[in-house]
């Protein structure tokens, strides 16, 4: 008891120092580069932050970490029970729904206190014994990270191919595992592509992706032989475009292996190879074509395409097998619509499933191939998402689809092609009382500056005033043609039952209102994404739903170069930025090819080396834009081993601000020392930190309950 007192004073008292003396946030050394581009010269004083190894960069990342805990000591106990909060609102021993695939079910579970999911099957029925095939939390052990990228198995449904990643580098190890007497084999492939990875039809030869372990990128396709030394796997196709990503899988007919190479949005190959002949040689099904894009979809004798081919939003094709390099082989099926994105589809033995977009909503088409008859299916609320699941079975008439909303849980259904019959499989089960009674969903549209309606999708608890007392979460992505769609959160609860309204602006740059919404957010019209958030800010503000001492903003990766260029445009909007592993050194970035991602981006950014990109992209980029000005406060956040987007350019940049800001607000900048890009790896851990960044809005805010 003694002890107890004497630790209780000493802590009293080293927290009453804290409050009475300021704490000096850490400084980055300064070492000025010279960088030099089209003519143009820039000076870097924090470039060297980039040397990972270096023990002066680690103990910098290090001191930043120690500053959080200590600005946030006054909240240290709301991230506990905020964490607690959302922990306890998750179901933890859960099922997913089972899918039919061959002649298994297949699905997930996770027990009491598991941070993974277990991967389990069941032969014949749901009646069948259980089959465990990778236990995830077993798989874990003595790792800090770990991730099990996809799984493929065999035609005899004995073996199957999985690939790990135990740092968050996103460079996988290809592993080989006999699902009947558990045994491992031997191969363990270093450097492969999650998930893009498939079987032949001889259930010994396999293909899959390597990487480049520099830039990251698939670059390469190999054939392995069962129980072979994979020194001598043989290279079947190489991509000698950096510019283009791969992947690599099966068809769900099962006939064709598909290696796929896509441009970010530029241009689309596709190769493939029938797996019942894995010696042979891939065969391009139409050669890439700067502009064209398209899927595929195997189905009998023919391939149903979706092509962007004279059509902004897409069409539906179909073309014979052995024709698809032959333009007038190809017959339209669904003609271009202008106010409706064609974004996916799938395919059963007697329909055609169609994912759709319009005003910004999803829907779901259902065609009857043998009657021609359609229709879309009914959701029943204002603001949703709803998306085609996986579907491995091509004989069946039911159709398997998700649906969400910013009010209704994440929801399974199971819908009868034939009868019309809609059963739903699973709902989200959220723990700790929930009522989705309690929350109001709106959605609406707000003006940009140049007059384009930007939707906006918002939630609130019943009884939070409208009278700008209220503060308020705005959250964008605004890159890739990413749309935002308006799902549920259980951790959002967390805000919403303290007042918080949280609101998703569908800026330009992502697709939810069709392709043009995604060109005009892009390349050298990228400041739309910007300009739009900032204008629906404004909105808010001007109706009431909060005031600019009570907004703050949320971005992350791409979303965090939205949040840097906000905050340099309008930092007066907001209270406060949280900027997730941010892109914010948008130009040196762009000039480094050796950096992951780097040049298959030049689509989506430009290409600096081109002064025109150059110019534009200077005038946005975070990091080269920082003023002597006030900033709100800000939470910064990264990881270590960030594939995407590297942990020195929120560094550069935190550090930049810290000596160009004339305010006295926070500036803070974690680093998850053990993760990357995705952040922690297990369901509980990652929970963390949402509840950092929560408790840093909390409390500027006043709430610390």
């Amino acid at each position: 008891m003694k002890r107890t007192c004497q630790l209780f004073i000493f802590s009293f008292a080293l927290y009453s120092m804290t409050q009475a003396q300021p704490i000096t946030p850490p400084r980055a050394a300064v070492k000025p580069k010279e960088l030099i581009t089209n003519g143009h010269k820039r000076i870097d004083k924090y470039y060297y932050l980039n040397e990972r190894e270096n023990p002066e960069v680690i103990k910098y990342l290090t001191e930043e970490n120690a500053y959080v805990d200590q600005v946030l000591a006054p909240v240290k106990d709301l991230q506990t029970k905020l964490f607690e909060e959302m922990k306890g609102r998750i179901k933890q021993q859960d099922e997913s729904v089972p899918y039919k695939e061959g002649n298994y079910y297949y699905y997930t579970r996770f027990i009491t206190g598991g941070e993974y999911p277990i991967y389990c099957r069941k032969k014949g029925s749901l009646q069948g014994a259980e089959e465990i095939m990778f236990d995830g939390n077993m798989m874990a052990k003595g790792h800090n990270y770990y991730q099990l990228g996809g799984f493929e198995v065999s035609d005899n449904d004995e073996l199957a191919i999985f690939a790990e990643d135990t740092v968050s580098r996103r460079l996988y190890t290809l592993r080989v595992k006999n699902l009947k007497t558990g045994k491992m084999y031997p191969e363990a492939i270093p450097n492969t592509e999650a998930g893009s990875f498939a079987w032949a039809t001889d259930n010994k030869t396999l293909f899959y992706i390597k990487k480049d372990p520099q830039t990251l990128l698939g670059y390469q396709v190999y054939r392995h032989v069962l129980g072979t030394d994979a020194k001598n796997d043989v290279l079947v196709y190489e991509e000698k475009d950096n510019q283009f990503y791969m992947g690599l899988g099966r068809s769900k007919s099962k006939k064709y292996i598909t290696i796929g190479s896509d441009h970010n949005g530029v241009a689309t190959e596709y190769r493939l190879l029938e797996a019942s002949k894995p010696l042979g040689e891939f065969v391009t099904f139409l050669p890439r074509q700067k502009g064209h894009e398209y899927d595929i979809v195997h189905y009998k004798d023919k391939f149903y395409v979706r092509t962007n081919w004279k059509a902004e939003n897409f069409r539906l094709m179909e073309v014979p097998e052995g024709k698809t390099n032959d333009r007038n082989a190809w017959k339209e099926v669904i003609p271009h619509r202008a106010d409706v994105y064609l974004e996916n589809m799938d395919i059963f033995a007697n329909h055609l499933v169609l994912g759709e977009r319009k005003d910004g909503l999803t829907n779901i088409r259902v065609i009857n191939q043998k009657t021609g008859a359609d229709e879309y299916l009914d959701f029943g609320e204002a603001a949703y998402v709803a998306g085609i699941s996986y579907n491995p079975d091509f004989n069946t008439n039911v159709l398997r689809y998700g649906y969400s909303s910013l009010t209704t849980p994440s929801s399974t259904f199971d819908y009868n092609m034939d009868t019309k019959e809609k059963t739903l499989k699973k709902q989200q089960e959220v723990l700790g009382g929930f009522d989705k009674n309690n929350y109001v969903s709106e959605r609406f549209f707000a003006t940009a500056r140049d007059g384009v309606k930007v939707p906006v999708s918002l939630v609130y608890r019943k009884g939070t005033k409208k009278d700008g007392s209220a503060p308020l979460l705005q959250y964008s992505y605004g890159s890739y043609g990413y749309s935002t769609d308006p799902g549920f959160s259980s951790t959002r609860l967390s805000l919403l039952d303290r007042g918080f309204i949280f609101a998703i602006a569908h800026i330009r740059g992502g697709q939810e209102m069709g392709r043009h919404w995604y060109e005009d957010g892009k390349m050298l019209k990228k400041k739309n994404t910007f300009n739009d958030f900032v204008d629906v800010s404004e909105y808010l503000i001007k109706n009431k739903y909060t005031s600019a001492d009570k907004l703050f903003a949320m971005g992350g990766s791409a979303g965090g170069l939205l949040m840097g260029a906000v905050i340099n445009q309008a930092p007066q909007l907001y209270r406060g930025v949280v900027a997730a592993v941010p892109f914010v050194d948008v130009v040196t970035t762009m000039l480094d090819e050796s950096i992951p991602l780097t040049t298959g981006e030049f689509e989506e950014w430009g290409n600096p080396k081109n002064k025109e990109y150059y110019d534009y992209m200077l005038s946005y980029s975070p990091y080269d834009n920082v003023e002597k000005k006030a900033y709100p406060n800000l939470l910064v956040t990264t990881g270590l081993h960030d594939s995407q987007v590297q942990y020195w350019e929120p560094a550069k940049w935190v550090a930049k601000l810290r000596d160009m800001k004339t305010d006295n607000n926070q500036l803070l900048l974690h680093t998850n020392m053990e993760a990357g890009h995705g952040g922690a790896s297990g369901r509980f851990q990652a929970l963390k930190e949402i509840a950092l960044e929560y408790a840093f809005m909390l409390n500027l805010v006043g709430e610390r309950q």
